[in-house]
């Protein structure tokens, strides 16, 4: 059998694939089993940072696995201190806890907010309020979480706990707010499953208005939009605060599996020993990938994917057969006359990977994309747009 009926007989099917096997590739150029070349704009959903096969990231990866390929957390290993170091100081977190995915570092999150408001509050404190159209993860505890009915449906019933509010909407956060004892506000900056939306000034401004009356702890999930892709470090950053709580995965492993929450002030030595734990989570090898993709992540660097997130966003702005684009940094959502997954399709068949978030296509390159590759690429999106 081959790649394509080895799949279908043996792995679960979970996933509706394009009709596409990848064997290869460098950088923004990825190969399928036929030879055809495409122009990568998906990178795993926002996981290569770098692209495919980064010379830094692969030789700070193969290093570490000529060292050792794992330790457990029983004992001490460098990659994983320096890694929490470097974000620490980065960010002005205090503490880091290393887990293998967004939805692990997003329950460590809501544990952590759970048990320091229950200390602080008391037991009847324990509801998070997220928002309508966000995305948290697959676990059962991260689909309570996620703010869409869609996700819910097969798997009732879902942990308690949870409220949503309308991100459009700051005076509904206001209520929810004065009707609940409240943990904590989870909330994407970005909301990238939800269709590519920045959240409204105003709703952040009441968000962080709250936090500070209330003692109620702000969780930035920055899963998809954090480690360089909304053109700063993280994607709350871009609205002028800092929360208590940062869940992040996806690009910073750089294309090995690897979550971390970040702990401020506030939470700082809420787990202790034995309250939280993670097999692989700090693995020496994705934490030695994770700080050389950290480490390349610099002001300079990231000045330049704003400037090729304007570029976009000036080419696509009034193109015929797009109504609109949204997002942030390298991370955009386009909504289109055609249906999103028609002009997935085509460009596909032109050489462009992209992909979808609800009813738009979704963009998400690799931070370096070559101009050349990505004009090349935008070109062909406008094409396939205006047909």
């Amino acid at each position: 059998m081959n790649t394509r009926e080895l799949d279908r007989t043996y792995i679960a099917h979970t996933y509706n694939r394009f009709p596409v096997e990848i064997v290869d590739g460098k950088g923004s150029i990825v190969i399928d089993d036929t030879g055809k070349a495409y122009i990568d704009l998906g990178t795993g959903i926002a996981v290569n940072t770098f692209g495919i096969a980064d010379e830094q990231w692969q030789q700070a990866v193969t290093a570490q696995m000529a060292k050792f390929q794992h330790v457990s957390n029983l004992y001490y290993s460098a990659p994983c201190a320096k890694l929490a170091q470097v974000l620490c100081e980065r960010t002005g977190m205090k503490k880091v806890f290393f887990s293998n995915s967004g939805a692990e570092a997003n329950e460590c999150a809501i544990k952590v907010a759970r048990k320091y408001a229950a200390e602080k509050k008391g037991n009847e404190c324990y509801r998070i309020i997220t928002l309508k159209n966000s995305f948290h993860g697959r676990t059962i505890t991260t689909l309570a979480a996620t703010g869409q009915e869609v996700f819910h449906q097969d798997f009732l019933p879902l942990t308690d706990g949870f409220l949503y509010a309308d991100p459009s909407d700051p005076d509904e956060l206001t209520r929810i707010v004065e009707e609940y004892p409240i943990a904590a506000i989870m909330f994407e900056a970005v909301q990238g499953e939800g269709g590519v939306l920045p959240l409204p000034t105003e709703f952040v401004e009441t968000m962080v208005k709250l936090s500070k009356e209330k003692d109620i702890l702000l969780i930035a999930d920055e899963v998809q939009v954090g480690n360089g892709r909304s053109g700063k470090l993280y994607g709350y950053m871009h609205y002028g605060f800092t929360p208590d709580i940062v869940s992040t995965a996806k690009g910073l492993g750089g294309g090995l599996p690897l979550g971390a929450t970040m702990l401020g002030e506030k939470v700082k030595d809420v787990l202790v020993p034995g309250s939280h734990g993670s097999t692989f989570g700090g693995n020496p090898v994705c934490c030695a990938g994770a700080l050389s993709v950290i480490n390349r992540l610099t002001d300079e660097f990231l000045a330049e994917v704003s400037a090729k997130s304007d570029y976009i966003f000036e080419e696509l702005n009034g193109a015929v057969g797009v109504k609109s684009v949204s997002g942030l940094g390298l991370m955009i959502g386009i909504e289109t006359e055609k249906p999103a997954g028609q002009v997935v399709a085509e460009c596909r068949e032109k050489g462009v990977l992209v992909i979808t978030a609800k009813q738009k296509v979704r963009l998400l390159p690799a931070l370096n994309i070559p101009m050349d590759q990505l004009k090349a690429s935008i070109e062909i999106i406008k094409e396939v747009c205006a047909l």
